[in-house]
This record gives C-alpha cells, sequence and structure tokens, in this order.
C-alpha cells in the first residue's frame, strides 16, 4: 500500500513546494503574467520554462526505459484523444485561469497559503466538476 501511495506523496508535495516557491499561488502575479499589455510579470514565463526543461529531460530518459518506475507501462496519449470536448474544456479551463488567477494544482495549494481566498475557488472548482458529471449522466 506504502509503495503504491508514496510516489504521488512526493511528487504533489513537490509539485506544490514548487508552485508556493514559483509564487504561482499568487493569483495576482498569475493575472500578471496574462496581462501583456498592462503591468505584464513574466515569473510565469520562466516557470513554464523551467518545466519544460525537467520534461524534455524526462522525455529522453523515457525512451531508453522499458516501463515507468512505478507502473506497468507508459500511458501517452494520441491523437484520438484530441477531442471538442477537450478542446471546449481547455478553453474553459483558460477562461477560468485568467478570471481568478489560480489553477486546480495552485489552488489546492493556495489552501495552505491563504485558505479563505483559495477555499472559494477549490470549492467553486469542485462545484464545477460534480455540475459537469450530473449533466454528462442525465445525458
Amino acid at each position: 500500500m506504502m509503495r503504491r501511495l508514496l510516489p504521488p506523496l512526493v511528487s504533489g508535495s513537490l509539485f506544490g513546494a514548487g508552485l508556493a516557491l514559483g509564487g504561482m499561488t499568487d493569483p495576482a502575479r498569475v493575472r500578471g503574467f496574462l496581462d501583456i499589455f498592462g503591468d505584464w510579470d513574466p515569473t510565469l514565463a520562466f516557470v513554464m520554462g523551467g518545466a519544460v526543461l525537467v520534461m524534455a529531460i524526462a522525455w529522453r530518459f523515457r525512451e531508453h526505459m522499458a516501463h515507468p518506475l512505478f507502473a506497468e507501462k507508459f500511458s501517452l496519449p494520441d491523437r484520438s484523444d484530441l477531442t471538442g470536448r477537450l478542446i471546449g474544456g481547455s478553453a474553459l479551463f483558460g477562461v477560468g485561469w485568467g478570471i481568478a488567477g489560480l489553477c486546480p494544482g495552485p489552488g489546492i495549494a493556495a489552501l495552505v497559503i491563504e485558505p479563505a481566498s483559495a477555499a472559494i475557488f477549490v470549492v467553486s472548482m469542485l462545484a464545477g466538476m460534480f455540475l459537469v458529471r450530473l449533466v454528462e449522466g442525465s445525458a
């Protein structure tokens, strides 16, 4: 049991710490990045660049691995995963991110730093997820 729980716990904690360290739990910083015609804050670009660099290195290692360290096989997307539902959901996610200045990862991490304001976001996010499942279940 611990062997299954430890990798996501460690990687999630590392991810949350990186978000907090990079200032991505601050909605004003995220909105500042999106304000390209105003007081633009490039911090998020550096955080994304760091993530892309780490992923590029990991991708090179993956080519030489028969399977992941903690799974039976790699689960990689293909072109059939690109659906109208995914594109629409991505657009809706982007609009919400721009309005709130938070996305799910930083929103949950912000619960530790600013519980009152982050809780409003997290509860709203969970309500939206529930609503989608409710609507899809009745369709």
